[in-house]
């Protein structure tokens, strides 16, 4: 394991009027299911007015990854990257 912090973007585009149901089963399905790790910190989500939601979770060490969402919900599969802090 990593002493470092690394910071996971997850974003998806919802499918047209499918922002809100999108934002629910990230936060009351997808997030519940690595929030348990020990290796998790913090997570907050957010959504545009372009119908993408993005979750910016961090992570003690290799993060976990979200579960695939329903498929009626997204437009395309989604999208994450790893970042880890700047020293500056």
């Amino acid at each position: 394991m990593s002493g470092n912090v690394i910071v996971r973007m997850w974003e998806a585009r919802a499918e047209r009027n499918r922002l809100p149901e999108l934002v629910e089963w990230v936060c009351d399905t997808a997030l519940p299911r690595v929030e348990v790790s020990p290796l998790h910190i913090a997570s907050e989500v957010f959504s545009s007015s372009d119908d993408r939601c993005v979750v910016i979770s961090k992570w003690r060490g290799e993060p976990e990854g979200l579960p695939a969402p329903p498929t009626r919900l997204v437009a395309r599969a989604p999208h994450e990257w790893d970042f880890t802090q700047v020293d500056r």
